[in-house]
Parts: C-alpha cells; structure tokens; sequence
C-alpha cells in the first residue's frame, strides 16, 4: 500500500510501526455549529482510507477528537443563554447523526477535550521543565518556538506573523511573535477550568498532542503511524502540534500525514465568512446520503473539490447503475467469490486512494455483468461473481449498502411512503384473496403516486419513475 506523504511531498510506500495494529488520529470537530461539506470531506476520507487499511489485513485503531473547548462555543452558549455543554451535546449528536447518513462508521476512539484535561497538564508541565515553554506574568503558557530547532519542518513554511492563529488575542508579553500558546489564563465567569498553570483554557493546539500521547503513543521514533486532517490544518495547527510531542516526548509526532483539500461550491472556497457554507443537514433533505458521498469520494482526496449539482447528478447516474445491477440480482445469496475486480479494486484503492480509477472499474464490472445477464439471464457464474463484487465495494467503499428498491424512493417523504406502503400490503392482501378487482384498482391508486411495482420472490416492492 502506498500514501502520499503531506510532509515529504511524496508517495511513500505504508510500513505500519507495529504488526499488531495501526494507529491513525484525525482531528475532529469543534462543536458549536451544524457539520457542513467540508467536515464531511475530511470525515470520508479517513473513513475510506481505515476500510482500505482493514482490507489489506490490518487491525486500525482510529481516534477522532471532539473539540468541546472553543472561544466559539462560548460564545454561542452566552448569545443563546445556555449552558456550555448544551451548545457542545447538541452538535456532537448532530454531527453524529450526520456522519451515520454518510456511511462514515465512527471511530475506536472518540476522545473530548473536556475529558483530557490531565493530559494536557502533564503536556504542559513536561514543555516548562525542559524549558520548551514558558509562564508570563498574567499566567499564560507559551512554548517557546524558536527552542524547537524543527520548528517548521513539517509545513515547511517561513515565518510570517500574518499566519499566527490562536484562539484568544496574542499577547506582547511573548518571547517570540511565533510562539503559541499552551494554556491561557481566564479570569472572567466563562469556561474556565482549575490548573497547576491558574485558571484558564488550553490552548487550541495542545488538546490533540495530549490525546496522542495519552490513547495511541506506543514506539520510540513516532507516536503513530498517520495523523490526518484538511490541508488547513498543516500550519499551524499541525505543525505546532508535531513540535509539542517532539519536545516534549522525544519523538516524532507522526510517520505519515495525509491532508485532504477543501470543499469549493462552484469555484468560491467555502467559507462561513463568505456566507456560502453549505451544511450537510441541508444537502441531506434534497439528496440520499449514499449519493454524497459517492459524490464527495469522487476525485482525487488530495485536490480541491468544487461541489456543483450538474456534477452530482451525474455523479448519482453511476451509482444509480450499481443499484439496478443490484435490484436485478436480488434475493441472491451473497456469493465469497475470489474475482478479478475484486483484486483490481483494491488495489487502485491501496495507491494512495485512487477512488477515480476504482469507480472505472466498478463502471466496467457492472457493464459486463449486465451484458453478460442480457444475453444469458440464468448465468450463475456472472451471478456469483456480481454478487462478490457488491459486497467487496459495500464493504470497502461504503456504496450499495441499501436495498435496491429502496435506494429508489429516495425523494418521497415518510408520510407518503407509509401510505404507499399500507396501499402495498391491502393489495397483496386482495391478491391472496383473489379479490383482483380491487388489487388491480389499488395498483392503480399506487402508481398515481409516481412509483412502479415489482412482484417479486420476496414479495411486493416499489420505487419512484418520477
């Protein structure tokens, strides 16, 4: 298997630190607002990148963090009138409850920065004692960036004051205008948390260094295997993050990065700022899930994706196509079939995620497999073999998971699903009696919803033709 390498700017073959198991960190959310797109693109990513891990043999253990500290969240809490972690439930659950919609299986580990407090002590205090940082007068903790003689390797970036990100308004009491803080001192009635450092609240960086060292760190050189996130993250916060486990610890943060690119929507970054974040909730109530993410695995993990709606129906007409070869095959028992495609999947799929090359051959398997049904429809081999090959892509993918018929009535609300579905089963209820007069009415009365029906082995289905 081999990954391109955010640091070294290279695709490095993937030699994990242990044979026992891989360990992957991916930074989480910060709670306080609705998921949009490109939370949902980073999400997806590393969730192909784990099942792609597990289909090449390995045991993951895959942490993704919860920020549920945040200058943000304190301030929703206070325009809302309620309390901290009523803003931070509400949207943990949420983005929850997103990711599920996705397909995106959660994660081993799902550490909260309010849950990593010691660890985060215990960062601190192993940076001061091995003068890495220090406490100003006022009572906040900076590290000291220029003791780092690595600092800026991992971004490579040249020091540029404009590039400073920290959660609360720098200080003049700092060493260096680089330096960052660690821990700030808070003396007013927001979130403030009890230290050996004074009253206050880590600083952004410091929670994901801690939550490594405390859940995954395991090997002299590096703490684990790959650490991932959106490009934005590579400075500062990664590099920053990767310069407090160096120092402190006296290894490398990481053997692998792996960054994915941003979510556009037609050609614009998206931005809260530039008033065109896109939240997954609302994409979710025009289309099925499976579709976005079939959509937003698309391309490329490393590029910019631009997000359009003509490139996402044309996205979902390739998927449509799997689904049928899947309603044609339905009610077959799932085959463990050793295939070609099954092999070529893989591995396009272990060359750094090339999920472009992979759908192409998913788009020549079902064509074949179609082709072949057309002109022998009892073929069991093809059946077999077809029936092998959907499970490997549900599997390693996470496209094809629904029932075939199903997956076609995206569109209608619950309410009218229920009442086709009572109309449903009145009619076979009529046929059973021989009554079909009225199921030929019923049938009629279905159909005017705008879905066709299948009577089938397994017993009546219906999709939308509208």
């Amino acid at each position: 298997m081999f990954i391109y390498d955010s640091v070294q700017k290279t695709k490095r073959e993937f030699i994990p630190l242990s044979k026992e198991q891989v360990t992957l960190y991916v930074c989480g959310p910060t709670v306080y607002d609705d998921a949009h797109l490109g939370h949902a693109k980073s999400a997806l990513v590393f969730d192909l990148l784990r099942r792609v891990l597990e289909a090449n043999g390995h045991n993951v253990i895959y942490a993704r963090n919860i920020t549920d500290i945040d200058d943000k969240i304190i301030k929703k809490a206070a325009e809302q009138g309620v309390g901290i972690t009523d803003i931070t439930d509400k949207f943990t659950e949420a983005y929850h409850v997103d990711m599920s919609a996705l397909g995106i299986e959660r994660p081993t580990l799902e550490p909260k920065a309010t849950e990593s407090l010691e660890a985060m002590f215990e960062l601190i205090q192993k940076l001061i004692d091995t003068n890495h940082a220090y406490q100003i007068e006022n009572g906040d903790v900076y590290f000291d960036t220029q003791s780092d003689q690595k600092y800026l390797s991992i971004s490579g970036n040249k020091q540029n004051d404009d590039d400073r990100q920290e959660r609360v308004e720098s200080s003049t009491a700092k060493k260096h205008p680089a330096d960052f803080a660690l821990w700030k001192s808070v003396n007013d009635k927001s979130l403030t948390f009890p230290s050996p450092f004074g009253a206050g609240r880590p600083g952004w960086h410091t929670e994901c260094s801690a939550m490594i060292e405390k859940h995954l760190a395991g090997d002299d050189k590096f703490a684990i295997d790959i650490h991932g996130g959106g490009a934005d993250l590579l400075f500062p916060h990664h590099e920053n993050e990767a310069a407090q486990t160096r120092c402190s610890s006296n290894h490398e943060l990481a053997n692998y990065w792996m960054h994915n690119g941003f979510v556009n929507i037609d050609g614009e970054k998206m931005s809260k700022s530039l008033g065109n974040s896109f939240f997954i909730k609302d994409a979710l109530k025009v289309y099925d899930g499976e579709v976005l993410r079939f959509y937003l695995l698309s391309t490329n993990y490393r590029s910019n994706f631009n997000f359009n709606e003509q490139d996402l129906l044309a996205s979902k007409k390739r998927l449509d196509k799997m689904y049928r070869l899947k309603k044609r095959l339905f009610g077959m028992k799932i085959a463990d079939e050793k295939t070609e495609m099954k092999t070529k999947l893989l591995e396009a799929l272990s060359d750094d995620l090339n999920v472009s090359l992979g759908l192409a051959i998913i788009d020549e398997m079902v064509a074949n497999a179609n082709e072949t049904l057309d002109a022998n429809p009892k073929d069991k081999l093809i059946k077999r073999q077809s029936t092998s090959d959907l499970a490997f892509i549900e599997k390693v993918l996470g496209f094809g998971h629904q029932n075939p018929f199903e997956y076609f009535q995206f569109g209608l609300d619950a309410d009218t699903k229920k009442k086709i579905d009572d109309l449903v089963a009145q009619r076979s209820d009529a046929k059973k009696e021989k009554n079909f007069e009225k199921s030929d009415l019923l049938r009629d009365e279905i159909m005017a919803f705008g879905v066709s029906i299948m009577d089938t082995a397994q017993g009546t289905f219906w999709e939308r033709t509208e």
